[in-house]
């Protein structure tokens, strides 16, 4: 099934909200603070804390997407079916980061939920990595949209 903003609204996917440039800031500083606690975690040998906490910045980092348009998710989910439909159909972003960000979603959600998930340091510093390479294109993106939005005025 192929997924647009429309649908993904009356599945109850995503909901309409006031457009926030401060949302979409503060979203950015908390994807900025897991990477940091991604580091960290990273650092002390913590894989499967670094997984979470990676892929936590790289939720933020695209929720901000969303709050700048004037949405909110309510799944995960939705976020990757917003930016690709948004950005992706548009060639405004690269397909694969929503390809990756998809892979990652799932692989927190193993993590966070099988009593079988096993990750390796290897693992681990590739979901790290990614996520400071998405936070920067969401921030590229961000400012793009920012730049769009004051010219239309």
């Amino acid at each position: 099934m192929k997924y647009n903003i429309e649908k993904l609204i009356e599945l109850d996917l995503l909901k309409k909200i006031p457009r926030s440039k401060i949302k979409a800031k503060k979203s950015i500083k908390n994807a900025e603070f897991w990477i940091k606690e991604s580091k960290n975690n990273f650092k002390s040998k913590s894989f499967r804390s670094c997984i979470l906490t990676s892929y936590l910045a790289i939720f933020h980092a695209a929720r901000s997407i969303l709050f700048v348009n004037g949405f909110r998710e309510k799944s995960h989910f939705a976020i990757a079916r917003f930016l690709e439909d948004k950005y992706v159909n548009k060639n405004l972003l690269e397909e694969k980061w929503i390809k990756m960000l998809d892979y990652y979603r799932e692989t927190r959600h193993k993590d966070q939920y099988s009593i079988y998930f096993i990750t390796t340091k290897d693992e681990a510093k590739e979901i790290l990595d990614f996520s400071k390479e998405f936070l920067e294109e969401m921030k590229k993106l961000l400012n793009k949209i920012n730049k769009n939005l004051k010219t239309k005025r």
